[in-house]
């Protein structure tokens, strides 16, 4: 079956991966990004996810022109590095403008037409970082933690309206993201292991795996008719996010903090 499709931040990535996938296997698929890119046969739509009013532009547009919307995936996203003392507030927020509440708003645009219509499936690209937060990532681990919440909270709130919701979390990929990142350095002198951090994050980030890894995920969750609210791709990220349900909280985050904080 023919199955309409929005990808946020599909000009790159993982959301080119997976618009690339989806058009692939016959589906519609529009892709919404600030920046303008060769689509090809994905139909794009200038959107600032941050901004309501725009997504629900986008959204009705494809609306008008479809007449349903049946997968959405939140995948818009950008991350910041630097220690929590030294990061303005206003970083702070941005993060959280496009990572979750970008994903809220395009969320919220799409529900009411999903109810309309008795079902449909809404999945957001998180991150291991959720459950596993990273020193000097802060906020990104903060916001993709945040979104977890809000993912298995949604599923609960629209079920009665076969709505499917759920949550990848990738580990390391290796994308433009991380080039993209805005890395702040001030405070080395307090927190000298702050440039190894990032060092590390970027290293293992351009020696993992490859976005089609998780738009393969993103397409096999899309297709299920029970979603589990966060799904890992990647066995040794499996293992990570494992361990992290069963052994104590101290001795996991020690872990992170040996690796990343040192």
């Amino acid at each position: 079956m023919n199955k309409v499709v929005i990808i946020t931040g599909a000009s790159g990535g993982i959301g080119l991966a997976a618009a690339t996938l989806f058009s692939e296997k016959g589906h519609t698929v529009y892709g919404l990004s600030r920046k303008p890119y060769n689509s090809g046969p994905v139909h794009h739509i200038p959107t600032d996810v941050t901004d309501p009013k725009a997504v629900r532009a986008a959204v009705d547009a494809v609306i008008a022109k479809e007449g349903h919307i049946d997968v959405l995936i939140a995948n818009a996203g950008f991350g910041i590095s630097g220690a929590v003392e030294f990061t303005a507030p206003e970083e702070a927020k941005k993060q959280f403008d496009v990572n979750f509440f970008g994903a809220v708003n395009c969320a919220a645009a799409v529900i009411s037409h999903m109810r309309a219509q008795n079902g449909g499936c809404i999945l957001f690209v998180s991150s291991v970082a959720a459950v596993l937060p990273i020193p000097f990532q802060t906020f990104y681990s903060a916001a993709k933690a945040a979104l977890n919440a809000f993912t298995a909270a949604l599923a609960n709130e629209v079920r009665p309206f076969h709505i499917r919701v759920g949550a990848v979390m990738p580990g390391d990929i290796k994308t433009g993201f991380t080039a993209a990142r805005e890395k702040n350095l001030l405070g080395t002198d307090v927190y000298p292991a702050l440039p190894h951090s990032i060092a590390t994050m970027e290293h293992d980030e351009q020696h993992g795996m490859d976005p089609a890894c998780i738009a393969h995920a993103l397409y096999r969750m899309s297709q299920s008719r029970s979603l589990k609210p966060q799904r890992t791709v990647g066995l040794q990220y499996k293992v990570f996010t494992m361990l992290a349900k069963f052994l104590p909280c101290r001795v996991t985050n020690r872990l992170v903090g040996l690796i990343y904080a040192k």
